[in-house]
């Protein structure tokens, strides 16, 4: 059962993102229509033992990070056992977080503890009636206790996440980064992507990262790190007057990063998806479930990898959307 996870371009896979569940606590709209979506049946939900017994083949097979996502993990109720767990694998790898920041303030100190080492949180704005149009719920004070709260715990560095979106938000690129500076964050610009579950993305309408790198241009001198210390990280990061602080713009769409790709992909429901826009993936949970061993399990994960192909697709003519939404990949 030994490692690495080779796709047939030569990437090594040693990055794992782990949905916890397909739920979340906000309506962002470009993840989600406002009265939800159907949430999937909690008899097909992996258990803890089942997600962990999972994550440790991957380990097995050479995975060093384990990024716990959603949906918004902090609903799920074990997550410290999930994250304790994680962290009693051998080796142990690296955990993280996505999350929307909502319930984070109390249980940041939690997750530290249990093995947590770090948090990405989800920011896209810093006005209340702004956040409230965007995830249909009034939780930006939430949010940003969550931040504080992780930063307080030593889940450092704690990553913001921001997807700019046009007439909405367009016009607070410089106000973020100005607090991210001031509190010592790490931002990161993200371009939309068509994974919201309406399948109403326009990427006529897409702010791009060129478009957002000429905003903050007006304010601030960015200077680009070298190349070579990006590796396989999906932000290309520039140094903002001078440095040490950065920003990040992950600009998936216009600029794609595919052939430096590390990750892999299992969804709540216990399916491998080797890319974000994949139309298809490998079911883990049926064969674990009908007492298939670690070699066999092994074996479906690198079948998954095996099949991986160059890239997503989004600038070609016959691009489709995955069928799954945001919420029930995992970011």
């Amino acid at each position: 059962m030994s490692g690495p996870l080779v796709d047939s371009y030569g990437r090594v896979h040693k990055d794992l993102r782990v949905s916890v569940t397909d739920r979340c606590s906000l309506r962002c709209t470009y993840c989600m229509p406002e009265q939800g979506v159907p949430w999937l049946p909690r008899d097909t939900m992996l258990s803890t033992p089942e997600l962990l017994r999972l994550a440790g083949v991957a380990v097995g097979l050479g995975i060093e990070e384990v990024r716990l996502t959603g949906g918004e993990p902090l609903l799920r109720r074990d997550l410290v056992d999930v994250v304790a767990g994680l962290a009693a694998l051998d080796p142990a790898p690296e955990i993280s977080m996505t999350t929307n920041g909502v319930g984070l303030a109390k249980n940041a100190q939690a997750l530290k503890d249990a093995g947590l080492t770090r948090v990405n949180v989800s920011l896209d704005t810093l006005r209340r009636e702004t956040f409230i149009e965007l995830a249909k719920r009034d939780r930006l004070k939430d949010t940003l206790e969550g931040i504080e709260a992780a930063a307080s715990a030593g889940l450092t560095p704690v990553k913001i996440n921001t997807v700019l979106m046009r007439g909405v938000n367009d016009v607070e690129a410089v106000d973020l980064l100005r607090f991210a500076l001031a509190h010592g964050y790490q931002l990161r610009f993200i371009e939309q992507m068509p994974l919201d579950a309406q399948h109403q993305w326009d990427r006529s309408q897409m702010i791009v990262g060129e478009e957002i790198l000429s905003w903050l241009r007006t304010e601030f001198d960015l200077e680009p790190e070298p190349q070579e210390s990006r590796g396989n990280a999906p932000a290309e990061r520039f140094y903002v007057d001078g440095g040490p602080q950065t920003v990040g713009v992950i600009a998936s769409v216009t600029m794609p990063f595919c052939g430096s790709c590390d990750r892999v992909r299992l969804t709540a429901d216990g399916m491998v998806r080797n890319c974000l826009f994949a139309t298809g993936e490998t079911d883990l949970r049926t064969p674990l479930r009908d007492g298939a061993d670690d070699e066999a399990l092994a074996d479906l994960f690198r079948a998954s990898i095996g099949a991986k192909l160059p890239g997503h697709g989004i600038n070609e003519p016959g691009f489709l959307q995955p069928p799954r939404p945001m919420s029930r990949i995992g970011g």
